[in-house]
C-alpha cells in the first residue's frame, strides 16, 4: 500500500513562501497521480492541485491565481507544492493524496498522509 508522509509546513508571514514535500512509498507510486488537498478549522477539505503520473498535466484550484505549483520527483518519490505570496486565508493543514489513475479535483483519492500544518499570519 501507498504511505504518504507530508513535511515541510510551518509558520510564516503574509507574502512569504514554503515548499510543501510529500514522501511516497508503494509499489505503485511510479502510477499514481498526486494531489494536494487543504483543510481549515471548521471547514471541508478542498482541492489545491494535482499532477499527473508522469507531471506532463497539472491543474490547480481556480482561486489560487497561479501563487502555487505542484512538480514531482519520479525517481525520489517526492511530491511538492510550491507555494508563494502566501496569504492568512491559505492557513489549513495540507495533505498530500494519491491515486491511480488520473488527476481529479474531488476527494477521490485512495490514499492520503496525516497533513502538514501551514499558518499564515497577517
Amino acid at each position: 500500500q501507498v504511505q504518504l508522509v507530508e513535511s515541510g509546513g510551518g509558520l510564516v508571514m503574509a507574502g512569504a513562501s514554503l515548499r510543501l514535500s510529500c514522501a511516497a512509498s508503494g509499489l505503485t507510486f511510479s502510477n499514481d497521480a498526486m494531489g494536494w488537498f487543504r483543510q481549515a478549522p471548521g471547514k471541508e477539505r478542498e482541492f489545491v492541485a494535482a499532477i499527473s503520473r508522469f507531471g506532463a498535466y497539472t491543474e490547480y484550484a481556480d482561486s489560487l491565481q497561479g501563487r502555487f505549483i505542484i512538480s514531482r520527483n519520479r525517481a525520489e518519490n517526492t511530491v511538492f507544492l510550491q507555494m508563494n505570496s502566501l496569504r492568512p486565508e491559505d492557513t489549513a493543514v495540507y495533505y498530500c493524496a494519491a491515486r491511480n489513475g488520473d488527476t481529479r479535483r474531488d476527494p477521490n483519492y485512495a490514499y492520503w498522509g496525516q497533513g502538514t500544518q501551514v499558518t499564515v499570519s497577517s
